[in-house]
This record gives structure tokens, sequence and C-alpha cells, in this order.
């Protein structure tokens, strides 16, 4: 188990039953990088990544 394991454990234990729009999400990961400006790199990726996961061309 990575470490981050137990945070994305707890965003499920906590939120899981939610459902939430990716507006609200991609408003999060501002929020968060406004707070955190050394993360926008890695919150940059997941975000990128997220967006392009159904992309054929990049399989």
């Amino acid at each position: 188990m990575y470490f981050t394991d137990r945070g994305i454990e707890e965003l499920e234990n906590r939120r899981g039953d939610e459902e939430v729009s990716l507006a609200w999400i991609a408003e999060r990961f501002r929020e968060f990088v406004d707070l955190n400006p050394d993360f926008e790199v890695p919150v940059e990726r997941l975000a990128t990544w997220l967006a392009r996961l159904d992309d054929e061309d990049d399989e």
C-alpha cells in the first residue's frame, strides 16, 4: 500500500456516496493549489490524466 492510499481511502470512506460534478472537482483543485502552490505540478498532472482517460490516441 502506498502512503497516498490512506488519503484515498479516507476520501472514499467519508465522501464515497456523494455525487459531484467535474466542475466542482476542478474548483477544489484550484483552491488546493492556491493554498498549496508547491503542489501545482502534481495537481496539473492528475487533472490532465483524468481529462485524457478516454483518449484513444494515448493508448
